[in-house]
């Protein structure tokens, strides 16, 4: 049997980055969940499929192959990497990540990661509807601010040009957009563990959240 490890939280609260560091400790295989998603909210987004229940929408799904390599992602064979963190990901996600057809699209193919190797994967709902039994469930977040002020200097370092309280403004509403949604809403999975990441670094958060599962590895 494998071991699961899941980090929910909001956008911003360095779940992706924490995530791929505490398996790297662990030697597990991290599944990037946000990765898929915003892979396939792009590539919706500029073929012209509008975030609603289509029946084009639904013909693309069929069609389209994504591929979750260490560091790369790929939509029908083109590497989509750096398109999936761009600004323009950031507004387009949450609609599409919405939908109950993009969500059962991804969904077997999240849950057989698990069939064969230990895995801490991240994103909105992995301890609430994807695994729901897993080993070891957290639930990361910070201040909105804190996650503006993240996504901030991460995109000034990519070079593009960017307002801080454009981001800040765009964290809050997708928040709103994540946790008030109709299907697999942003919120805390029974038995999760709550890290506020404010103020730690993120080598903090990753030593916390290895000692937690090492301990429950030890224990179980």
């Amino acid at each position: 049997m494998s071991f699961v490890v899941t980090l929910d939280g909001p956008a911003g609260a360095g779940k992706s980055s924490v995530a791929r560091q505490l398996a790297k400790r662990l030697s597990f295989h991290h599944l990037d969940t946000g990765a898929l998603y915003r892979a396939v909210a792009c590539c919706l987004d500029q073929n012209g499929i509008a975030p609603n229940e289509s029946e084009r929408l639904l013909e693309y799904l069929k069609s389209m192959c994504v591929r979750v390599d260490e560091n790369s992602v790929f939509v029908n064979g083109e590497d989509v990497t750096d398109l999936i963190r761009s600004t323009r990901a950031d507004e387009v996600v949450s609609a599409y990540s919405a939908l109950k057809p993009v969500r059962e699209a991804l969904l077997g193919l999240q849950r057989a990661q698990a069939n064969y190797r230990n895995l801490v994967t991240d994103g909105r709902d992995m301890g609430s509807v994807v695994f729901p039994e897993a080993d070891v469930k957290f639930f990361l977040t910070a201040a909105p601010e804190a996650r503006a002020d993240r996504r901030y200097k991460e995109l000034l370092k990519k070079g593009e040009a960017v307002l801080y309280n454009e981001i800040l403004a765009q964290i809050r509403e997708r928040d709103r957009a994540d946790m008030g949604r109709e299907i697999a809403p942003l919120k805390e999975s029974g038995g999760s563990i709550h890290v506020d990441t404010s103020f730690m670094s993120e080598e903090e958060v990753v030593n916390q959240l290895t000692a937690i599962v090492r301990g429950r590895i030890i224990k179980g």
